[in-house]
């Protein structure tokens, strides 16, 4: 199932840019002080880092991934997500505007 909205949420009006702008997000916290973001990455191949662990949620277009370690990539299309650990990276291939929302674990 695929997050629609978010109510009473304190959203961070600066965006955070990345790979020249081939990645663009918003930071908002919820009520209860939950941290997520939202955001859209533009047709390219990317490698993140994570701190935190991170759920990757697509909301709408699709993307390819691969976890660190990993030789496989796996994709990811509207209503499905997958784990990235804390402290560790990820490549991502988009093709078309990938849509998401990242939840901190």
């Amino acid at each position: 199932m695929t997050t629609e909205h978010f109510s009473s949420v304190t959203l961070t009006t600066k965006a955070n840019v990345y790979f020249d702008g081939k990645c663009v997000s918003h930071s908002f916290t919820l009520a209860d002080g939950t941290k997520k973001s939202v955001g859209v990455v533009l047709p390219a191949t990317l490698t993140f880092g994570t701190a935190a662990a991170e759920i990757m949620e697509c909301v709408g277009g699709s993307c390819e991934y691969k976890l660190d370690g990993s030789g496989t990539w796996q994709t990811s299309s509207a209503g499905e997500s997958f784990h990235i650990p804390a402290n560790s990276k990820f490549d991502i291939r988009v093709t078309e505007a990938y849509h998401y929302i990242c939840h901190y674990a």
